[in-house]
């Protein structure tokens, strides 16, 4: 698996810059592109092809039971928001479904204070989890993939770091819910969204915030990018938001900052694993680097990764964890 990841990264090259305020975008271009054939998660639920919902009637906090009615594979993306059924969940990591299907999914909840039904399935806004809080979960998943072979998130700290984000942009709500947080900025968005524009063979971007390189997310071929482009760039610009200082607009960034993060994706260690659905899941370690990529047929369908982050607290193996572990086999 690294000589395919190596070998996707090597043909990817960075393009031009994009800015506004206080946020950068690198394009990531490549003439490859991956030949699958699949929906994503938007596309599949618009179209009534599959159905989420809670793994049975009482529900698990991490689990959640989807059925794919298409003979058509579905490519579900890391953070991506399910909203309904119990509470609002994110999917733990990226994962390809088979076609006539029924998988369970790992997930996270983003909705700390609902536990009670909303509907019976799952439906999605179009939100993917802000980049900080996803270069937490990666770390935690990680972890948790390396212990146990589960992919499991520290959900403790993932509803501290919601509330803290919450409370930030004074986006409390009595749920608690992530989607919160992104209905009261939906203008500050989409002035932000509206800035940044995909250029030919764009396949990803590395975001940049307040002149530091966040991450970057890059995919299969640039219309799974064009079709994911929008929900990503808006979860970055959350953090962008969230992060704003005026004193910190219009720093000077250099390309060399996208290159070094490219650069250490293709040095990282790469630890495979069966994925949760079809494929391989690949775990990219590095110092200041986590990084995750699924492939399957020889083809990398997606790549994250971040650098740095904040530290936050809690992993699988801490005390915080045990006691989510204990209510998971318990069932709520």
């Amino acid at each position: 698996m690294e000589t395919v990841i190596r070998s996707y990264l090597q043909e990817t090259r960075i393009g031009g810059r994009q800015d506004y305020k206080n946020l950068t975008v690198f394009p990531l271009l490549s003439a490859q592109a991956a030949t699958l054939d699949y929906l994503t998660l938007d596309e599949a639920l618009a179209a009534n092809l599959i159905e989420i919902t809670e793994i049975d009637a009482g529900g698990s906090v991490p689990e959640l039971k989807l059925l794919n009615k298409s003979p058509r594979k579905v490519l579900i993306f890391d953070g991506e928001e399910l909203v309904g059924a119990k509470q609002n969940r994110i999917v733990n990591t990226t994962i390809i479904v088979a076609g006539k299907a029924t998988t369970v999914i790992p997930v996270s909840c983003v909705e700390a204070g609902r536990w009670s039904y909303k509907s019976a399935r799952f439906h999605s806004e179009q939100r993917i989890m802000s980049a900080d809080l996803r270069a937490m979960k990666a770390r935690h998943v990680q972890e948790s993939v390396r212990a146990s072979g589960q992919f499991l998130s520290n959900q403790g700290a993932i509803w501290e770091g919601i509330d803290e984000k919450a409370r930030r942009m004074k986006a409390v709500s009595p749920s608690m819910a992530m989607s919160e947080i992104y209905q009261r900025q939906v203008p500050s968005l989409q002035e932000y969204t509206a800035r940044f524009e995909a250029v030919a063979e764009q396949v990803g971007a590395v975001f940049v915030i307040n002149g530091k390189v966040v991450g970057l997310d890059s995919f299969g071929n640039p219309e799974t990018f064009s079709k994911m482009s929008g929900k990503l760039l808006a979860s970055y610009a959350l953090d962008a938001i969230d992060w704003l200082d005026p004193a910190k607009e219009r720093l000077q960034v250099e390309e060399s900052q996208a290159v070094e993060l490219l650069d250490g994706c293709k040095a990282a260690s790469v630890e495979s694993r069966a994925s949760v659905g079809l494929g391989t899941d690949c775990r990219l370690g590095a110092d200041g680097l986590t990084g995750f990529a699924l492939v399957l047929d020889g083809q990398v369908l997606h790549l994250a990764a971040f650098s740095g982050g904040r530290k936050t607290a809690g992993s699988p193996g801490d005390s915080k964890m045990s006691r989510f572990s204990a209510r998971r086999r318990s069932r709520l």
